[in-house]
């Protein structure tokens, strides 16, 4: 069996990554399905977890050894640069995209903390998402509409994440209903 590759059939594919700011909490929820294919790997993947000091919150999709590779060069940068979200999230997409190693790594990564939730891809993108909701990976999108019509609700971050996230595991058959949370 050869490695899969994203642009092979037999790609490892799905996540779906979610983040809901509202009022003092934020939050970030991650499904746990692995696909490989048309086969679930696993369903209990962690993909949401804090970072740094326990203050910052991170959620990826794509590789899983890409995604940690970053998740340590994060923590590296907020070690630098403490207390300075965007500011370790800047110099990280700098290095992504000028690095040869980290140039190749194939992840998407949502990161918040108490007062800044942020989008990094690897061209290099650091996104403030409007209205405080933001979603990446497979069922990311359906998530991120699940969230934005919830959002306006008299409902907490974590109800509407947790919303969210069941209506992307109802529409992309790479996301499941295994869903990690983390609060800040």
């Amino acid at each position: 069996m050869t490695t899969p590759t994203a642009s092979s059939p037999e790609s490892w594919h799905g996540t779906t990554i979610v983040a809901v700011r509202k009022g003092a909490k934020v939050v970030v929820a991650g499904d746990g399905q692995v696909t490989l294919g048309a086969t679930v790997i696993k369903h209990t993947a962690r993909k949401v977890r804090r970072i740094g000091r326990g203050d910052v919150i991170g959620g990826f999709a794509g590789a899983t050894a890409d995604a940690f590779t970053l998740f340590e060069r994060l923590e590296k940068k907020l070690e630098q640069y403490p207390g300075q979200l965007t500011r370790a999230c800047v110099e990280l997409a700098k290095d992504w995209r000028t690095d040869r190693y980290l140039r190749r790594l194939e992840a998407m990564m949502i990161v918040a903390d108490a007062t800044t939730t942020l989008v990094l891809t690897g061209n290099g993108d650091v996104l403030e998402p409007e209205g405080g909701v933001a979603g990446i990976g497979s069922g990311g999108t359906y998530a991120l509409a699940a969230a934005r019509a919830l959002i306006d609700q008299d409902l907490d971050a974590e109800v509407i994440a947790r919303k969210a996230m069941a209506i992307a595991a109802e529409i992309c058959v790479y996301t499941n209903t295994n869903v990690v949370v983390e609060t800040i």
